[in-house]
């Protein structure tokens, strides 16, 4: 299998939310079933299927949180240096409409593009991976082409 590269961070958060879900969460609704099998009749008893259907989701993402956890190459941004890749947190000034943005390039798992957290797999990070300050940048995304300018590399 392939390492999923991740960092310390995102491996931590993912950590987190695995013990929360099998410390909290798994054992509430293991409770919810079993209060839901004592009002009878399984077939019509909504709560009942409800709670069967989260105990699902949620021993399915403990299952993912696992596999990832399992894969994961944990890298410290800290110790890179030089052309953009994984862990850099780069800024960029679209040259179009002169709006500056900053994203942290992460793995898959921990991407969330409100907080700043890019994929490394996106269009943008495949564009910005290998290149420097002061180089531009053409990315073709769901909403057309953009052109960035990037401003500023650390890894932190």
């Amino acid at each position: 299998m392939e390492k999923i590269p991740m960092t310390r961070a995102g491996h931590s958060a993912l950590e987190a939310e695995l013990k929360q879900l099998k410390s909290v969460e798994r054992p509430a609704i293991i409770r919810a079933i079993s209060e839901a099998r004592e009002h009878g009749d399984l077939s019509e008893n909504a709560e009942y299927h409800s709670a069967r259907e989260k105990q699902s989701f949620i021993e399915g993402r403990i299952k993912e949180l696992e596999s990832a956890i399992s894969l994961a190459d944990v890298i410290d941004p800290a110790k890179l240096s030089g052309p953009i890749k994984f862990g850099a947190t780069v800024t960029v000034v679209d040259e179009d409409t002169d709006d500056e943005k900053t994203w942290q390039i992460v793995g898959e798992h921990e991407a969330n593009i409100e907080k700043g957290l890019l994929n490394i797999k996106s269009p943008i990070a495949r564009a910005l991976i290998g290149k420097d300050e002061g180089d531009s940048v053409e990315v073709r995304t769901p909403g057309g082409e953009k052109s960035y300018e990037i401003l500023k590399i650390v890894y932190s």
